[in-house]
């Protein structure tokens, strides 16, 4: 039987084709698609009712389920009786009706999806730090180990968080309670791998919790290099070292960066008689910033007190502070530093021997015994290796008495020198410099080798100038940045800084009878510095009692004070100590003793 051909329609595909792509069809599509939307939004609080009291009827069904049956009971007849009570208040099904609605619509309302966890990329990255760690913190034998290659990370890392370029900011792992986190190796060996995977050139802290067993990484922002020498506000006896982060310490200083004031946590090393690191050593590599934190010392010390400058590197870095008031010398030869020290350490004796005898006597201390005196040696080891050469003696001999009774006679010793003569150092500077800092780059050895302690946090990529640690005493170590303060005399100096520098500087002292900076006045007569430390003795202060021998009894604090002054034969009167004159404000000249100072004029 021959089948029948289909019609021409449904074997040709042209009609269809010119019917689907008509103009009136397109505006059939178009004008439903618009009556769509426009239903949509008339009726879209309908909408989102029904949706929400569809959602409070599943929540309703789940509560119900989710009751015990010998519960239901109970639950039942409260219901009932509050719908009875909805019942017989007046308009209370009314008032009933607006509030179901109206919940309804709060719980039909659209939520923007939140998005939780990290996403794809920051899961592997999870995922790859979690894998290096498993060498490390796992063991053999373990049941139910923490760490094992192909586990499940999210148990091992408690908190994490990631910047907007997808870096990891922060980290709180777990470790288990096996783990050495008591031995230095073991926890530096987890730090490199955490350095390493969570991405260099950025500075992390690690804070270790050994009762919890966690180690939280935090990514340090790095610390402020555009404040300069300024006034701080602090106590006498408080000086600025620099500045570190805020949850170091609990203190904060206003301070001016740039064209801006603000609060910035400060390093405040405290001195005096009640100080339990009275001494300060700096070390650091050439260029590092040694010299930029002596000057600011040496700036502060001048409100509340005198300082005498060693510059053993001869470079004038000292130079803008000659012929100020309060400063005592600026010495960078080795004859000169030699003369220095030499008084400097018997006015440590004298100041003692001082002491005691107004205590033995039941009174207060002479005023020229309680003023701060600053001792800030600039490279002596340089100066040491010239005396070795000219047979002469080592200029940190005459440290010995100042360090080690200096709390008591408020005598502060600063020492800086560099990391390859570091080894030079006498035995009393290391020891009695309790505060330490060091700058420039080092390594987690070195910076332990001079402070005591490893730093808890990685080195930077760049260090600036001024850029280190400090660790006073006993107290943690902390990143510090040093106040720009540079030389006003040094032509690579910017303007700001130079105008910065001289404003914090004494106004010059005004010589009397027009003696030079270096021949003071006694008598009248022009006294040559270095004839004076040759001849001995110096020129006693106006109205001082003789003192032809060594006190009839000074106590034993005195005897154990002066060792050196006992050993060459020295009284209390200190030797090879020059002159300086102050102007009294009826204008006669007054010759002071114990100081290698220039003229100073007063009043």
């Amino acid at each position: 039987m021959a089948r029948r051909p289909l019609p021409r329609i449904l074997t040709n595909s042209a009609p269809l084709a010119r019917m689907a792509h008509s103009a009136s069809l397109a505006r059939s599509r178009e004008f439903a698609r618009s009556a769509a939307d426009s239903a949509s939004d008339v009726f879209h609080p309908l909408i989102a009712i029904g949706r929400g009291l569809r959602r409070l009827g599943a929540a309703g069904r789940g509560r119900w389920a989710d009751t015990p049956k010998d519960q239901r009971g109970p639950l039942a007849f409260f219901v009932a009786a509050c719908v009875l009570v909805v019942w017989l208040v007046p308009y209370g099904p009314l008032l009933a009706l607006i509030g179901v609605m109206g919940a309804g619509a709060w719980a039909g309302r659209e939520r923007t999806p939140v998005v939780t966890g990290p996403s794809e990329a920051e899961t592997e990255r999870l995922r790859a730090l979690y894998e290096a760690l498993v060498p490390y913190l796992s063991a053999e034998g373990d049941p139910s180990p923490l760490y094992a290659h192909g586990g499940d990370w999210e148990r091992a890392f408690a908190e994490y968080a990631f910047d907007d370029s997808g870096r990891l900011e922060r980290l709180q792992l777990k470790y288990p309670a096996y783990f050495t986190d008591g031995e230095d190796r073991s926890r530096v060996r987890i730090e490199q791998v955490l350095y390493a995977k969570a991405g260099r050139g950025r500075e992390y802290r690690f804070a270790w919790d050994e009762l919890a067993n966690q180690l939280t990484l935090t990514v340090l922002d790095a610390l402020p290099t555009d404040i300069a020498a300024q006034r701080f506000v602090t106590s006498p006896g408080e000086t600025v070292l620099g500045f570190t982060d805020p949850d170091s310490v609990q203190r904060t200083l206003p301070v001016t960066g740039g064209e801006e004031t603000r609060d910035a946590p400060p390093v405040v090393w405290r001195t005096g008689q009640r100080s339990t690191e009275p001494h300060l050593l700096v070390l650091g590599q050439p260029g590092t910033g040694a010299t930029t934190l002596l000057r600011s010392i040496a700036l502060q010390a001048l409100q509340h007190g005198d300082v005498l400058i060693i510059d053993g590197s001869g470079t004038g870095e000292y130079g803008c502070l000659v012929g100020r008031p309060g400063v005592l010398g600026v010495e960078s030869g080795l004859a000169g530093a030699l003369a220095t020290l030499e008084w400097a350490s018997h006015e440590t004796e004298r100041r003692l021997i001082a002491g005691n005898r107004a205590r033995q006597a039941g009174g207060a201390a002479p005023d020229d015994t309680r003023r701060p005196l600053w001792i800030i040696a600039d490279r002596p080891t340089a100066l040491s290796h010239i005396a070795v050469a000219e047979e002469r003696d080592d200029p940190q001999r005459w440290l010995q008495v100042p360090l080690r009774h200096g709390r008591a006679a408020q005598v502060t010793v600063v020492v800086a020198d560099q990391f390859e003569t570091a080894e030079l150092l006498s035995d009393p500077v290391r020891a009695h410099t309790k505060a330490r800092v060091v700058l420039g780059p080092a390594t987690a050895e070195e910076v332990r080798a001079v402070l005591g302690a490893p730093p808890h946090t990685t080195p930077p990529a760049q260090v600036p100038p001024g850029r280190g640690y400090a660790r006073l005493g006993n107290a943690p170590v902390l990143r510090l940045q040093v106040p720009a303060t540079p030389d006003p005399l040094d032509d690579a100096t910017g303007q700001a800084h130079r105008e910065a520098v001289t404003a914090l500087l004494p106004e010059h002292t005004v010589p009397a009878d027009g003696a030079g900076p270096g021949e003071p006045v006694s008598g009248g007569k022009r006294v040559d510095v270095g004839k004076a430390v040759a001849a001995g003795p110096s020129v006693r202060a106006e109205g001082a009692e003789a003192d032809d021998g060594p006190p009839a009894d000074d106590g034993p604090a005195a005897d154990a004070a002066a060792p050196e002054a006992k050993e060459s034969g020295s009284t209390a009167e200190p030797v090879g100590a020059s002159t300086r004159v102050r102007t009294d404000k009826g204008g006669e000249p007054r010759v002071i003793k114990g100081s290698v100072e220039a003229v100073r004029t007063e009043g």
